[in-house]
């Protein structure tokens, strides 16, 4: 059996007589059966959520495009670690690392194998769909001291074992240590909410029966005199051109408008108040999901709320993990890993000029500290390691008078 099957590189995983769409798989991998809302929800499934769609391609595109750094331990140095330059022969690494994120929003995991040299190097990621993964623990030994296993499910059926000398695992929250819990499993409620209304609204359009009014006659018509007289109003009613015209009406008929019967129970509403129940479940900002009713209810405005966003969810929940688990297991004791969010903490520029000049001002920050902020290279010739102070600034409680000047005086006075 090839190790390359196991990867994404295969054109599909199904099984002939059991494919991976069927619902009894689904429900047999736990939490894919029917929902109270009657539809079922799995991992793939909830993409057709729009907004499911966004919070994860909000989440894993933001994350896999920030450069990650590798630098000494100790100091600001960095590192260069091809590993993490060309981890894979086909993607690129912004194309592997957005479909870890994309596995560890989904599924609440992420597998890579990792694939060595002679010399036992690890020189290619290779992702594994986590749902062909099963992770178990086996007694403690000299070569697998975790007694952590992965039990792999390969192309013919067979089951490959593994151990964390060969896989890379980067799980999301969980609550054993062991493995992440799905995020879409433990929404699936709110999720399946969110996809039957979807479902509900495109049937609604689908078939038709959002009429504008029924016309209303007191004398009995057949088949052919309803049509025409739908006709005839449609004639003169329809298009722009008769917008705020007035109806004249015979033989006691009426027009009697109909309201939208969704719009009476909420529905509307209730359809937003889905995208939010998405965007809390990621931890991504409403108005990154393009809902931007109530964009500024948090902060003072847009750009508080994508810092909070990177603050609070992004850096704690994905990025901070991803570096400690790469550091841990990918990288030599003497080098560490960290993400350069820098840009993403930003203000506007006016902003940063005033922070940069007064920490410049009080001795904080010199100016190549400052060119690093705004990632830009130091001055040449290490002009820009000088760091100033105020001429005018002494201790609290002291003479501003100057030392030079007091000297000055002492001489005067003795002479």
């Amino acid at each position: 059996m090839s190790l390359f099957g196991l990867f994404e590189r295969r054109a599909t995983v199904e099984s002939p007589t059991t494919p991976l769409t069927s619902s009894s798989l689904a429900e047999l991998l736990g939490g894919g059966g029917p929902l109270k809302a009657g539809v079922t929800v799995t991992e793939t499934g909830s993409l057709r959520m729009p907004a499911v769609w966004r919070a994860v391609s909000v989440v894993a595109n933001v994350s896999a495009s920030l450069p990650l750094h590798t630098y000494t331990v100790g100091t600001k140095d960095k590192v260069s670690v091809d590993l993490l330059e060309n981890p894979h022969p086909e993607l690129t690494r912004f194309e592997l690392w957005r479909l870890v994120y994309v596995h560890r929003l989904l599924w609440g995991n992420a597998y890579l194998q990792k694939i060595t040299n002679g010399a036992g190097a690890v020189v290619q990621l290779w992702p594994i769909r986590p749902d062909r993964v099963q992770v178990d623990r086996e007694r403690p030994s000299e070569d697998n001291p975790s007694g952590k296993v992965f039990w792999i499910q390969a192309e013919d059926g067979a089951r490959v074992r593994r151990t964390p000398k060969e896989i890379l695992h980067l799980p999301a929250l969980g609550y054993d240590g062991v493995t992440g819990c799905s995020p879409i499993r433990a929404a699936a409620e709110g999720i399946g909410l969110g996809i039957a209304a979807e479902r509900s609204a495109a049937k609604l359009y689908g078939s038709g029966n959002m009429i504008s009014g029924v016309l209303q006659t007191e004398q009995r018509l057949n088949a052919e005199q309803a049509a025409a007289l739908k006709a005839n109003w449609r004639a003169k009613m329809g298009g722009s051109q008769a917008a705020h015209d007035v109806a004249v009406l015979d033989s006691g008929a009426s027009f009697q408008p109909v309201a939208m019967p969704y719009k009476d129970s909420q529905f509307l509403e209730s359809r937003m108040f889905q995208v939010t129940e998405v965007a809390r479940m990621f931890g991504v900002p409403p108005f990154l999901l393009m809902a931007t009713e109530k964009s500024t209810s948090w902060g003072t405005g847009l750009e508080q709320q994508a810092q909070g966003f990177v603050t609070w969810d992004l850096a704690p929940t994905w990025l901070t993990p991803t570096e400690q688990r790469v550091t841990k297991e990918l990288l030599p004791k003497t080098v560490y890993a960290k993400y350069q969010v820098g840009g993403l903490l930003r203000g506007d520029s006016a902003a940063r000029a005033l922070f940069y000049r007064a920490m410049r001002d009080v001795g904080a920050f010199n100016a190549d500290d400052v060119r690093a902020l705004e990632e830009l290279p130091p001055i040449p010739g290490g002009a820009g390691q000088m760091y100033l102070q105020p001429m005018a600034m002494a201790p609290l409680g002291s003479d501003p008078t100057t030392s030079e000047t007091k000297e000055g005086s002492d001489a005067e006075d003795d002479d």
